[in-house]
Parts: structure tokens; C-alpha cells; sequence
């Protein structure tokens, strides 16, 4: 009797660890599935994809500890692996995501970045993966449309999709993503507004859509993201003003609004502000600069060139505690450049093409 208990127990155990050991079939299946859309011409990368177990020794696959489900997919093509190290060459790879990737339930991390040649569409089933968490797929050859239910995934925290040939608009529903905190669109053919509800994206820290065809205002409610540090809309075709309260967001260090269409005059509040780094360049922003330069003036950079400011360069920008670059070219202004210490480093093509400005480092004003 003894006997015949102990070896169903061993039985039983042997059932029980078999599958825990390894993982899921269906896992496997669907990685292997997500392989055949791919090809991978010169690191063979993929040649590890063999045996049962895809949680062992899957170069680029990782699963949880527990359950044995494929927790992240982390596929490079710009890598310091081995794998790129010894064939002295960074990776190419053409195919399309299959819809297969959707049946990794488990999924917390989808990097697929920097192949050059991957096409096709994002698969939009992707908005039903519950637990996905970052979304990279930098770098391709990708086209289509956003997922217009992108706001399903209520944990993501990275969406890079730059570099691409994505189109269409930025889907109403991204501003769903409550746990957002960078967001990547930059060099696509993206086209229509910035949504007014993206103000809800209130755990964003960088917002980068630069290099779109993204047209009309900037929503004020940009302002409502506290957290947001860097923003970048440059090289789109935003028209109208800028709003007033970016320049009072609380962390704000980087504006970058270059190459677009804005108009009205440049808010004091920017001038003021905790912004480093502010490119207005190439605009048709006109009026005075504003008089309000101070001690909290610190800029590593300030680019108004190329717009219609006219009048004189405030005396004020003379207290401004630091600036490293300074771009005032091809604009209107006139009267003597104020002297600042720091001023010293400046060139003369920072005060180039304008109307009548004199002083060091022009000439001197007669």
C-alpha cells in the first residue's frame, strides 16, 4: 500500500512540475508564429529559437519566474550583444509584426526597435495585452495608423513609436493612458490636431511629436501635465498663439516649438520660467522680446531666430543669472546689444539680418 502512495505522489509531482518547468505550448506556438513573419538576414539571432522551452536561452525572451509565461519581448537592432559585437555590423530586419504577438497574454514589454525594414501595420490587437507596460517599436519602416483603442492599455508607461511611417491622427483615446510618462511620435507623417483631452496624460514627463504634419493650436491644456519636463512639437504646422501657461508649468526645462506656423506675440512667461532650453526659431511669432529677463532667467539655450520680433533687445537679459546660445537672427530689431558678461562668447551670427541692432560683437553704433 505504501509502495503504490508513493508512486502516485512522485506521479503526481512529475505532472505537476512538467509543464511549470517550461513554457506553455500556446506561448511557444505564438512566438514562434510572431518568427515566421520576421526575416533576419545576417546575426541569426532567431537560430536560438529551438526546443521546447522558449524560457530558456530564447535570445530576446524572458519569462516570469513564475508562471513560465513570456513576460518580455526585447529584440534590438542597435545593440551592444555579442551577437552584433562579433559580426561588426548592427542588425536589418524585414517582415511585420503578426498578430500572433497578441497571444502572449502576459506580456509586459514589447521593444522591437531599430531593424530599418520591418513594415506593416501595428497589429491592433496590441491594445488588448492588460499587462503591457512599454511599447518600442523606434526606428522601422511602420505605417498604418495608431491603434485607435491605444487607451486600452491602462499601464503603459512607455509608447515609442518614432521614426516611422505611421499616419493618420493621435488617437482621442492616448489621453487615456493614465500611466503614461514617455510618449515618442517624432518623424512620422501623423497628421490632424494635438487632442484637447491630452491635458489628462498627467504622469507624462516627455512628449515628443516633433517632425509630423500635426496642424492648428497648441491645447492649452498641455499646462495641466505637471509632471511633463520636456516638450516637443517642433517641425509641424501648428498655427496660432502660444499659450501663456506653458511658461508657468512647474518643471518644464525644454520647449522646443521650432518650424511651425505660431503667430501672436512671445509670453513673458517663457522668458521667466524654469525653461533651459527654449526653441521658438522659424515661427512668425512677432512684437517685442518682453522686458522680464531676471535672476531666474537660466537658458543653456534661446533660439528666436527667424520670426518678426522688432524693437530693441530688453536691458533686462543683461540680470538673466546664465545664457549659453543665444539666436536673435533674421528678425526686426534695432537699437545697441545690451553687455552682459556672458555675452562675451557670442558671435556675430547670433544678431545677424536685423534691421538696425549695433554693438559688440557688430559694429559699433555710430
Amino acid at each position: 500500500m505504501a509502495t503504490s502512495v508513493w508512486l502516485i505522489t512522485i506521479t503526481l509531482l512529475f505532472a505537476v512540475s512538467a509543464p511549470v518547468n517550461a513554457c506553455p505550448p500556446s506561448d511557444r506556438a505564438a512566438l514562434l508564429a510572431f518568427k515566421a513573419a520576421l526575416h533576419e538576414p545576417y546575426l541569426g539571432i532567431f537560430n536560438s529559437w529551438t526546443g521546447n522551452d522558449c524560457c530558456n536561452k530564447w535570445y530576446g525572451v524572458t519569462c516570469d519566474t513564475i508562471t513560465k509565461r513570456v513576460a518580455d519581448i526585447n529584440l534590438r537592432g542597435e545593440s551592444e550583444d555579442p551577437i552584433f559585437q562579433k559580426t561588426h555590423r548592427p542588425g536589418y530586419m524585414t517582415g511585420s509584426i503578426s498578430p500572433a504577438i497578441c497571444k502572449l497574454e502576459r506580456l509586459s514589454s514589447i521593444i522591437i526597435a531599430d531593424w530599418k525594414g520591418i513594415s506593416g501595420i501595428i497589429p491592433p490587437c496590441i491594445s488588448s495585452l492588460p499587462f503591457l507596460r512599454i511599447l518600442d517599436l523606434i526606428g522601422n519602416q511602420i505605417s498604418g495608423e495608431i491603434p485607435s483603442d491605444i487607451g486600452k492599455l491602462n499601464r503603459l508607461t512607455v509608447l515609442n513609436l518614432a521614426d516611422n511611417k505611421l499616419t493618420g491622427r493621435i488617437p482621442r483615446s492616448l489621453a487615456d493612458l493614465s500611466s503614461l510618462k514617455h510618449l515618442d511620435l517624432r518623424n512620422n507623417f501623423i497628421s490632424g490636431t494635438i487632442p484637447q483631452n491630452f491635458g489628462k496624460l498627467r504622469m507624462m514627463s516627455r512628449a515628443l511629436l516633433s517632425g509630423n504634419r500635426i496642424y492648428g493650436p497648441i491645447p492649452e491644456t498641455i499646462s495641466y501635465i505637471y509632471r511633463l519636463s520636456d516638450l516637443d512639437l517642433s517641425l509641424n504646422r501648428l498655427t496660432g498663439p502660444i499659450p501663456e501657461s506653458l511658461g508657468k508649468m512647474a518643471v518644464l526645462g525644454t520647449l522646443n516649438l521650432d518650424g511651425n506656423m505660431l503667430t501672436g506675440k512671445l509670453p513673458a512667461t517663457l522668458i521667466n520660467s524654469r525653461i533651459s532650453i527654449l526653441n521658438l526659431s522659424r515661427n512668425a511669432i512677432e512684437g517685442n522680446i518682453p522686458d522680464v529677463f531676471g535672476p531666474r532667467s537660466y537658458f543653456m539655450m534661446i533660439d528666436l531666430s527667424y520670426n518678426k520680433l522688432k524693437g530693441s533687445i530688453p536691458k533686462s537679459i543683461s540680470s538673466a543669472s546664465y545664457i549659453g546660445h543665444l539666436d536673435l537672427s533674421h528678425n526686426h530689431l534695432c537699437g545697441a546689444i545690451p553687455a552682459a558678461t556672458w555675452f562675451d562668447h557670442l558671435e556675430a551670427s547670433s544678431f545677424m539680418y536685423n534691421d538696425c541692432l549695433c554693438g559688440k560683437p557688430l559694429k559699433a553704433c555710430s
